[in-house]
């Protein structure tokens, strides 16, 4: 099999047309304690990483937001008070039941009057150009396929002047963190999987796709190379996440 008819899932080679599927299946798995699971392996950090993606995101009332690979609707919580009910949050997942945590999560939170959910692909997004006023994806953008096409689809339905931002796993900075930040990933992390959620494989998957992502000035590069404009890269907790904001001007 070529190497385009092939993709990485983790470390393994899978062909193209299965990645997704694979995808699916793992947070089919994992959503039932999938944010249980985040603030554990996170330690509960992943809470000011999101609040500096808002900070970032300069979001005024009466905006209209696009989040893709929505999760269980964190981001979507925080931009739908930000924009009000003049404005509009939509909430994308390719994965149904993530989606449906999301609605049903901030149902019970007593969010619904603008927002919305629709079960779309990153790459082929089912919105008019020059929609959106800030598009975001948190931790979402290293389990889709095609990367490039994703990145040129937010910018095609980004309308001018809005931004984009990309919270995601990156490199560590430093050298001792990454050794660090290797053992946990590795031996760390599918042992909760396995106690907590009992899937241990699915998150061994979630290491390796962090370390099959690119690095921070490959994706700066890739978003640059979509159309995008200033863009630039935040580093946190020693660069094991970034953010990275780019602009339709």
């Amino acid at each position: 099999m070529s190497d385009e008819q092939t993709t990485h899932f983790g470390y393994k080679q899978v062909a193209v047309e299965e990645k997704a599927d694979q995808v699916r299946q793992v947070f089919d798995s994992v959503a039932p304690r999938y944010d249980l699971m985040n603030d554990l392996i996170s330690l509960g950090i992943h809470r000011l990483w999101k609040r500096r993606t808002m900070e970032l995101a300069g979001v005024r009332r009466g905006q209209r937001i696009l989040d893709l690979a929505a999760g269980t609707g964190d981001l979507c919580e925080r931009f739908a008070g930000l924009v009000g009910q003049d404005g509009a949050v939509v909430a994308t997942d390719i994965n149904a039941a993530m989606l449906g945590r999301a609605r049903e999560r901030l149902t019970d939170l007593g969010i619904a009057g603008n927002l919305r959910y629709i079960q779309a692909d990153a790459e082929a997004l089912p919105f008019p150009t020059n929609h959106f006023d800030c598009i975001s994806i948190g931790f979402g953008l290293r389990n889709v396929t095609h990367k490039q096409s994703a990145l040129e689809e937010m910018f095609r339905v980004l309308r001018p002047g809005g931004r984009t931002l990309i919270l995601e796993f990156s490199r560590p900075t430093s050298r001792p963190l990454s050794r660090a930040y290797d053992l946990y990933s590795f031996s760390v992390l599918p042992v909760l999987g396995r106690l907590i959620a009992g899937d241990a494989d699915s998150y061994r998957y979630l290491a390796e796709s962090i370390r099959m992502h690119p690095d921070q000035e490959t994706l700066r590069a890739m978003m640059e190379q979509a159309g995008f404009e200033h863009c630039a890269f935040f580093n946190l907790s020693g660069g094991i996440v970034a953010i990275h904001r780019g602009y339709k001007l």
